[in-house]
C-alpha cells in the first residue's frame, strides 16, 4: 500500500485540511499506517497534482488561511481500483526483534528496559483505541455495533489495532520476565 492511498481513504469521511488529515492519521490510521505530518503534507500536493484530490483555500479573519481537501472521483476510482487489487502478505519490521533476538549476546538489561517501555505504550494506545470505539459506537454493544453500525470500516481497523497492541503488549510483558528469570539464573550459578 502507498500512502496515497491510506491519505485517499483518509479523505473519504469528507473535506479536511492537512491539521485535521494529521490528527485523523495519529488516531486512527496510525493503527496501520504511520506518517508524519510533512509526508501526509507533500502526499496532498503530490495528489492534487495527480488529480485524485481537490483543495480549495479558505479565508480566515483570526487565523491564517487553510486549504481543505476532499477526494475526487479519479481519487475514487484509484481507491477501488487499490481494493481490488491482490494484497501482499504483512511483515514484520521492528528494531526491537532484533535486540530480543540478541539479547543473550548483548546483554539483557537494557533490552528489559525497551520492552517495559514499549508494554507501558502499548497500554496507553489500548486505551485510547477503546475510547475511539466507545465513541464510534455511542450507546450500542459492540454485536449491534458491527451487525448495524456506520463506519464498520473503521471499526474494525480498530479492532485490529487493538488486538495487536494487547498481543505485542503481552509479548513485551513476557519476554521481559523470561530475560530477567534468565539473567537472575545465571547469576546465581
Amino acid at each position: 500500500m502507498a500512502l496515497k492511498h491510506a491519505v485517499l481513504a483518509a479523505l473519504l469521511d469528507g473535506e479536511c485540511s492537512g491539521y485535521e488529515l494529521a490528527k485523523t492519521f495519529d488516531i486512527g490510521v496510525a493503527n496501520f499506517w504511520h506518517a508524519l505530518p510533512q509526508q501526509l503534507y507533500a502526499e496532498l500536493a503530490k495528489l492534487e497534482k495527480d488529480g485524485l484530490v481537490a483543495g480549495r483555500q479558505v479565508v480566515q479573519e483570526t487565523r491564517p488561511n487553510k486549504r481543505l481537501f476532499h477526494v475526487t472521483e479519479a481519487g475514487r476510482a484509484e481507491l477501488e481500483s487499490f481494493a481490488e487489487a491482490p494484497v501482499k502478505a504483512s511483515s514484520i519490521r521492528d528494531d526491537l526483534l532484533v535486540k530480543v533476538q540478541n539479547a543473550d549476546r548483548i546483554g539483557t538489561a537494557p533490552v528489559i528496559e525497551q520492552l517495559e517501555q514499549r508494554a507501558v505504550a502499548a497500554d496507553a494506545k489500548i486505551e485510547l483505541l477503546l475510547k475511539i470505539q466507545r465513541k464510534m459506537r455511542g450507546e450500542a454493544d459492540e454485536e449491534t455495533y458491527l451487525l448495524h453500525g456506520e463506519r464498520i470500516g473503521a471499526y474494525l481497523t480498530c479492532q485490529r489495532g487493538l488486538a495487536f497492541e494487547q498481543g505485542h503488549r503481552d509479548w513485551c510483558r513476557r519476554t521481559a520476565t523470561v530475560l530477567r528469570q534468565r539473567s537472575s539464573a545465571r547469576a546465581g550459578h
